[in-house]
């Protein structure tokens, strides 16, 4: 119970900190990059990419993307917000006047843990490792463009660093069980052939 409570004490003060390096010109960029249909050209690109690597076998990648954005996005709200409860800092009773909103937002009650996190990691883990058997460069790029996002939403006080880094560990999680479903279809596709 200590290390609970010395663990969310850090969880604050590092929440405090970094939501309140506030600046105009950030707080827009932050604001933009927490933006889901913002990162819809990224996501499209994926998509070529893919097609273009696995061309014979993309069809069965577009059902496992599916899959595991509903089963990140599930997890985070059905096994973590449903159960634990904790309150979004933005909604947290004992930091009012302390949390510095971007345009006001601040989203559901429960924070923990970030769905945001879960989906950026999933996707970050699973498009960039069956693609660095050609572009070896985009795994570490897109787990730096899921943490940007994971940072954004601490920014902008929708949640507190341990919801994103669950979120994080949740979705890279995820994201590799679907690489080895995927893997395990290739295998069985194969051994048919």
């Amino acid at each position: 119970m200590v290390v609970l409570e010395f663990l969310l004490k850090l969880d604050r003060q590092f929440f405090l900190a970094i939501n309140g390096w506030h600046s105009p010109f950030f707080d827009e960029i932050m604001y933009v990059l927490s933006q889901k249909l913002v990162w819809a050209p990224l996501y499209a690109i994926l998509l070529i990419m893919l097609w273009l690597v696995y061309r014979r076998n993309f069809w069965y990648i577009v059902p496992l993307i599916i899959l595991l954005v509903t089963l990140t996005d599930q997890v985070s709200v059905v096994l973590f917000k449903d159960i634990f409860h904790r309150l979004r800092p933005c909604h947290e009773p004992s930091l009012e006047g302390m949390v510095q909103l971007v345009r006001g937002q601040c989203g559901g009650k429960f924070g923990f843990i970030s769905s945001h996190a879960a989906n950026t990691f999933g996707v970050a883990i699973f498009a960039g490792s069956l693609l660095k058997v050609r572009f070896k460069w985009l795994l570490p790029v897109l787990i730096f463009w899921a943490s940007i996002v994971c940072y954004s939403r601490v920014y902008l006080g929708v949640h507190y660093p341990g919801d994103v880094i669950v979120g994080a560990l949740v979705g890279s999680i995820s994201g590799y069980f679907i690489l080895l479903l995927f893997k395990w279809i290739m295998s069985r596709t194969t051994a048919k052939q």
